[in-house]
């Protein structure tokens, strides 16, 4: 019975792949590896330095392509059935709707640990070596904007409109933190390699640093339920 109920969650996740990001769902972790390339490509077109450092790699190198692949990938979770016209079968399914949401969370997750997986390999061959801190670092944001995106998309009733939304977010986050030269603890690209390089005490950053990984495991905790909690408000969506 547990074989049976394992190979069920399985072909479950495969068919939420396919639901979320199509028939080749696996080629959509190689489309983040289009930031790097873009990058290489300014280098050799002398546009940029390319004069990289391990604090660049968290945002740089691969939070920010990744962030971009959750924003994607978070406004078809919930959305995607609207505006596909199925979000009434997905109330019929046995067990609660939540089940088929859920399943697209965790193929998004694992979509981006294959995505930071590639991004992080390119950026250590390519450009620069970083601490392994940074690769928690990056999928931080990736993780908060995923939940956001699925939670706003399913607010609107619309993956476009949640997602034009999700971007004027993203984009004040990053005008009011400077892109990366402002640390402020309440941001999900918080960034303790930029204030060990200023000089600041190894201590403060670390209790900083904690309070920001925790209060952000919170928060997209809490944003998921939200989000979760509109999708099951069937007159509200339908």
């Amino acid at each position: 019975m547990k074989a049976q109920r394992f190979r069920d969650e399985i072909r479950l996740l495969r068919l939420s792949a396919r639901l979320l990001m199509g028939k080749r769902f696996w080629l959509v972790p190689l489309f983040s590896l289009l930031w790097p390339v873009l990058l290489w490509l300014l280098v050799l077109m002398k546009m940029s330095e390319g004069q990289y450092l391990p604090l660049d790699a968290q945002t740089g190198l691969i939070g920010t392509p990744l962030t971009v692949l959750g924003i994607f990938l978070g406004g078809k979770i919930i959305a995607g059935e609207i505006d596909k016209r199925t979000l009434e079968i997905a109330y019929t399914v046995p067990g609660g709707a939540h089940r088929i949401w859920i399943s697209k969370l965790i193929v998004s997750v694992l979509t981006l640990v294959a995505a930071e997986a590639l991004l992080a390999g390119a950026a250590y061959a390519f450009f620069t070596d970083y601490p392994l801190g940074a690769l928690y670092g990056a999928m931080q944001p990736a993780l908060f904007y995923l939940a956001v995106s699925m939670s706003l998309a399913a607010l609107f009733k619309s993956e476009a409109s949640g997602g034009l939304v999700v971007i004027v977010v993203l984009l004040l986050n990053f005008l009011f933190t400077g892109f990366g030269t402002t640390q402020i603890r309440i941001s999900p690209f918080w960034n303790p390699a930029v204030l060990l390089r200023d000089g600041r005490d190894p201590a403060d950053v670390l209790a900083w640093t904690v309070q920001n990984r925790i209060g952000f495991l919170f928060a997209i905790a809490a944003v998921i339920a939200m989000g979760f909690t509109r999708a099951e408000r069937r007159e509200k969506l339908l």
